[in-house]
């Protein structure tokens, strides 16, 4: 009798291990595809019109620019001089932000008397304010959008702008994000959204052209 429990035990203990050995393998994850991302294109060069061009600035704040490396070393040093540029263009700038940052601009890109400025509550700055009545009002239809991040507020900007009838042009040295991956699916999504431009035609109406600030004349 006492052989016969030990058996039995036994064989419900394999059991019980085959078991959790099958439930182990139902619920291990599937194995990792390796996917190849299309190449990034070339930037394009575009020439814009001052009256009918609006730069609209995301997030160059002291809160999230001093914690992202790639905003001071890259974006700002892109930035500072071609502001300059659009300044003395006269174009009509547009800053958007969350409202505990409205008074932490980098003060290289910070806004002056004149310009507009959004309080936004989502990464869309069209979402629920008064940015596009504002832009439209000064017969704006192309917007130059710089920022943190491509991937995150940039992308989603461009995504609202297309759907209010804008062509938006980003210039690759004034966005990045926490990594390079992370950029170059950013690079790739605005370029897929909307009126698609892959093959990044310049200036395609109701898209994305992907350009660098050097490439761009007013």
């Amino acid at each position: 009798m006492k052989l016969f429990r030990t058996v039995l035990m036994s064989g419900l203990a394999l059991a019980l291990c085959g078991g959790a050995s099958e439930a182990l393998a139902a619920q291990a994850p599937a194995k990792m595809m390796t996917l190849q991302m299309p190449a990034t294109p070339d930037p394009a060069r575009v020439t814009l019109d001052p009256k009918t061009t609006a730069l609209i600035v995301l997030d160059y704040v002291e809160d999230i620019c001093n914690n992202q490396v790639s905003c001071k070393t890259k974006m700002l040093p892109a930035m500072t001089p071609f502001m300059e540029r659009v300044r003395k263009a006269g174009l009509t700038v547009a800053y958007g932000t969350r409202a505990q940052n409205q008074t932490k601009w980098l003060k290289e890109v910070a806004p002056v008397p004149g310009d507009i400025r959004i309080t936004n509550t989502a990464q869309d700055r069209f979402y629920n304010t008064d940015l596009d009545k504002e832009l439209k009002a000064k017969g704006i239809k192309t917007l130059i959008m710089v920022g943190w991040k491509i991937s995150g507020s940039v992308t989603y900007t461009s995504v609202g702008a297309m759907a209010h009838d804008y062509t938006v042009v980003i210039p690759m040295d004034t966005t990045s994000a926490g990594s390079d991956y992370e950029t170059t699916i950013g690079f790739y999504n605005v370029l897929n959204s909307g009126n698609a431009n892959l093959p990044n035609q310049p200036l395609k109406p109701n898209a994305v052209t992907l350009t660098r600030t050097d490439m761009i004349t007013f």
